[in-house]
Formats: C-alpha cells, sequence, structure tokens
C-alpha cells in the first residue's frame, strides 16, 4: 500500500464482484476521507481509481455529506449520472473485471486533521509520477 496511508488506523476493505449488491459488501464507515479502488486479477492487483469525500471549511472545520465514505462509495456517480452500486457492475462487465478490492481510510478525525482531496491528490501524484497517467477510472483531478 502508500506509505501516506499508513498513519490512518480508521482503516477496512472490502471485495466486490459484479454480482455482488455494493451496499451489502461496503463496510466503510461514515467518516470523511479517501477510498482506493483495485482491479483484481489473480495475484495481481492494479490502482484503477482514487477518491475521497470530506471538505474542510476555512475555519478549520470538518463538512461532509450524511453517509460519508460508505455513501459516496455506494451512491456517488461514475460513468453516468447515477449511482456506482448501478455503475461498477455494468463497467466491470464492460471492461471483464471480474473482482475490485476496495481500500478505504478516514482521513479526518481524531488525532489526524488530513484534507481528505489533499490525500487522493498525493496518491494521484504518485500514480502519475510512476506510470504518467492517472488510474484508468480517474477522468481529471
Amino acid at each position: 500500500m502508500y506509505k501516506e496511508l499508513t498513519k490512518f488506523k480508521s482503516t477496512n476493505h472490502f471485495i466486490f464482484t459484479p454480482d455482488d449488491q455494493l451496499e451489502n459488501q461496503c463496510n466503510a464507515s461514515e467518516g470523511s476521507g479517501v477510498f482506493l479502488v483495485f482491479q483484481v486479477d489473480g495475484d495481481q492487483k492494479q490502482l484503477i481509481m482514487v477518491g475521497s469525500t470530506g471538505t474542510v471549511q476555512n475555519d478549520g472545520t470538518l463538512k461532509s455529506k450524511n453517509g460519508g465514505l460508505y455513501d459516496k462509495i455506494v451512491n456517488g456517480h461514475q460513468f453516468a449520472k447515477t449511482g456506482r452500486k448501478y455503475s461498477w457492475p455494468s463497467q466491470m462487465k464492460l471492461e471483464n473485471i471480474e473482482v475490485l478490492e476496495v481500500h478505504w481510510f478516514e482521513t479526518f478525525g481524531g488525532k489526524h486533521k488530513v484534507i481528505p482531496t489533499y490525500v487522493e491528490g498525493q496518491i494521484l501524484q504518485i500514480h502519475l509520477n510512476e506510470f504518467g497517467c492517472l488510474p484508468k477510472w480517474n477522468i481529471a483531478f
């Protein structure tokens, strides 16, 4: 994994296939932070997306939508104006992806107050430096 993520203690991951219900598989918290989506093929994993949720206001407080990481992963829009619970299975079938592994990290809360989009940008920058592009499911940053 990425060393930038090792300091965050509220973290977990889950596996998702096109036949699963994302809302049932997702074990993400309602906190704010980042999530990384890996395409799994046997013992090979490829980062295909990085996302985040939560906005820090100028007074240092966090503004987050109800549902936090869980809601962003399950209901956030991607590939269409529809939630990931619908678009991910369709996209996985289009790309012949059998398994996704989703890791999530609360970055803002407790003793850690790291802006979620800052961490997202760090991971995307590492990917860009290493591969010369963003992960294939990240359109822009």
